[in-house]
């Protein structure tokens, strides 16, 4: 059997899917080189070695570097050493190919960047929008009036964002964060005091979906579509968080799309990526250079920003289904032969179980963190490969025990033949790991898939 070394820059339960998406067939003899923020339960089954490099580049390169004629190729996750520039690191000094986009391509890290590229590409698909520059020098009450009159044009009804990403946790929505242009303010200041520039941009209303672009830098291969769960609690109430969980249906749709919005998100996707890919091809834009995050509105489809990165939680969704081997996959992207990806026509559903004090859940814990996954996993018994249960934010301690951490500790994918029966299966899996943990309830639920249905409906879209 072949083997193949993987440098993988690790952070959650999604690395935990890459893991397993690049093992699961056993076509390749796969070892898993781990830099990450700590001992992934799950990663570490199948590391040769490991090293809590974080996010900080050159210790990245330094692990990396040890065992550099161990690894064919590497793939990085987390968004901040992508933008950071890891693969051009590594690459340049290791001489080692990376899955991720390059720097330069790695358009995430700035909002403004986004808004402006889709300004001169696809006007109709951006929101109306005004940056906020502290270096512009402007006063405080020159700022609060250019501010107000900006709210004048929406009726208070806007979105503010960072430029710089914060993992969805610094956006503010009018009617869902603040009620107040006073409640406004405190936000916008929250950002634009830490010398950020500030997106204020129109509010838009419909229903969300993402998609998520492969590339090999010049074939765009596009998955189907995921609805990601931003908000902390049921309802979709509380503060934005990375994702409490996700789902697909089982085909290329979500039930409250229509065949329009699905060919709109791709005519976009392609559109932009065409303009950073130039003529022929461009190696810069290898990877998963666009995770689209979109928004069905009366008005057609809208771009609510751009990833360059697997989506944590979407990618769950996704790589468990891939029918491809996902180890082809990737020297598909780097010898540029990526010309098509299968996925089985099936429904999944992420739920992810988090902390007592994640989202603001609870002000502290002083408990045990000990997670025990014992009879999640015998659930495989039951359901086979369609449970997958992928630690995150949780560390193997020396005593050989798992511990949750601070962000989102187990993510569990059902998969089935309906979104309804997945659900379930992943609610299981939830409901029998031994921790204090907790999790929404309403992920894919009936109520609220009827209720993004009757929404879009009142919007004007048939259904």
């Amino acid at each position: 059997m072949e083997k193949v070394g993987v440098l993988l820059i690790s952070y959650g339960s999604r690395a935990a899917c890459i893991v397993d998406s690049l093992t699961k067939d056993g076509s390749y003899d796969v070892r898993i080189f781990d830099a990450g923020k700590h001992r992934n339960p799950f990663i570490d089954k199948y590391s040769d070695a490991h090293e809590a490099t974080g996010g900080d580049i050159e210790r990245i390169v330094s692990f990396a570097g040890k065992y550099k004629e161990k690894i064919d190729f590497g793939i990085a996750g987390p968004e901040d050493p992508i933008i950071a520039g890891v693969r051009d690191a590594i690459e340049n000094k290791l001489d080692i190919p990376m899955i991720c986009p390059s720097k330069e391509f790695a358009i995430e890290g700035s909002k403004v960047i986004q808004r402006e590229l889709m300004a001169e590409v696809v006007p109709d698909a951006n929101p109306r929008y005004r940056v906020f520059d502290p270096s512009e020098g402007m006063s405080r009450e020159e700022v609060r009036k250019e501010l107000w009159k900006w709210l004048d044009e929406f009726d208070n009804e806007v979105a503010v964002k960072p430029d710089i990403p914060v993992t969805g946790k610094g956006v503010g929505v009018w009617g869902d964060h603040f009620n107040t242009r006073e409640e406004l303010w405190e936000h916008f200041m929250s950002i634009y005091d830490s010398g950020a520039r500030v997106i204020v941009e129109e509010k838009v209303d419909g229903e969300e979906f993402s998609l998520q672009f492969f590339s090999d830098g010049k074939h765009l291969i596009s998955t189907p579509c995921v609805r990601d769960y931003k908000r902390a609690f049921d309802g979709d109430l509380g503060p934005n968080t990375g994702g409490m969980g996700s789902y697909k249906d089982t085909g290329n749709l979500l039930p409250f799309m229509q065949e329009r919005d699905w060919e709109e998100g791709l005519r976009i996707g392609e559109l932009i990526f065409n303009r950073l890919r130039g003529s022929g091809t461009n190696p810069g834009l290898r990877g998963i250079p666009m995770y689209m995050a979109y928004i069905c509105t009366k008005d057609g489809v809208k771009v609510l920003e751009i990833n360059g990165r697997p989506g944590d939680p979407e990618i769950m969704n996704i790589l468990p289904i891939l029918e491809n081997n996902f180890v082809d996959i990737c020297y598909d992207m780097i010898n540029g032969n990526l010309t098509g990806m299968d996925f089985e026509k099936l429904a999944t559903v992420t739920t992810y179980a988090v902390p007592m004090t994640y989202g603001g859940c609870r002000g502290k814990y002083s408990g045990s963190t000990v997670v025990v996954m014992d009879d999640a996993g015998s659930l495989q018994d039951k359901y086979g490969s369609n449970i997958r249960l992928y630690p995150g934010s949780m560390k193997l301690g020396d005593d050989g025990k798992t511990y949750a951490l601070s962000s989102r500790a187990l993510a569990v994918v059902g998969i089935s033949d309906s979104i309804e029966s997945a659900r379930n299966i992943s609610l299981d899996g939830v409901k029998s790991t031994d921790g204090a943990l907790w999790n929404r309830w309403d992920i894919a639920s009936k109520h609220h898939i009827g209720n993004s249905i009757n929404h879009m409906r009142s919007l004007g879209g048939e259904k």
